[in-house]
């Protein structure tokens, strides 16, 4: 059959077949859902060593962002926003110090920012677990990647937001030098930072 035969065969079944593909393509989405981070209930707490005597922990709340996830299709991206004056360790003069120009700089990077970049999902289970995220955390100005370990995350149905949520806890360790945090590096404040990232996400 020569090509312009097989043009006016095909000619007028051509608008269905773009209909087909076009609901095959939303039905392969359909599973795909976003979620909003609740910032109530999600956070980036970090542990710091101090001078080899003790550690000092403290976290960012009130962070933002978004979820989108996909188990079937074993996808899923994550943002967040996180504030760097809602940085809080117990110690009001611990946190200005921490939030002034020698550390996290809130005047000048009032933000920082993370940004998945892949998923990582165990093999062979028919509801697979997240198992690791990759991405690139911005931070005082500088972004670097980073790989959080996921020792948890789940979705469900909330019977009390009546929607699905989804939860998660994350973590990584981080060198602060590479984003230019440097202070009193040299006198024993550990320059490595364990982060560990709670997350909660509300379908929209």
């Amino acid at each position: 059959m020569s090509r312009l035969l097989f043009d006016r065969v095909l000619s007028p079944y051509r608008k269905l077949i773009r209909a087909i593909l076009l609901m095959v393509a939303c039905i392969g989405s359909s599973h795909a859902a976003n979620y909003n981070i609740d910032p109530t209930h999600t956070n980036v707490r970090f542990a710091l060593d101090h001078f080899k005597t003790f550690t000092n922990t403290g976290g960012f709340y009130n962070v933002t962002g978004q979820l989108q996830y996909d188990p079937s299709a074993k996808t899923g991206s994550i943002s967040l926003v996180i504030p760097i004056n809602s940085l809080s360790t117990g110690n009001k003069k611990f946190d200005i110090m921490l939030t002034g120009r020698d550390f996290f700089d809130r005047e000048q990077f009032p933000l920082a920012y993370f940004e998945s970049t892949k998923w990582y999902f165990a093999n062979g289970k028919a509801n697979p677990n997240v198992t690791r995220v990759d991405g690139n955390l911005t931070l005082h100005g500088e972004t670097n990647p980073v790989t959080l370990t996921a020792n948890k995350f789940n979705c469900y149905f909330s019977p009390i937001l009546k929607k699905s949520v989804c939860r998660g806890y994350f973590t990584t360790r981080i060198d602060r030098t590479k984003w230019n945090i440097n202070k009193y590096v040299l006198f024993g404040m550990t320059k490595n930072l364990t982060l560990n990232i709670q997350v909660e996400a509300a379908k929209q």
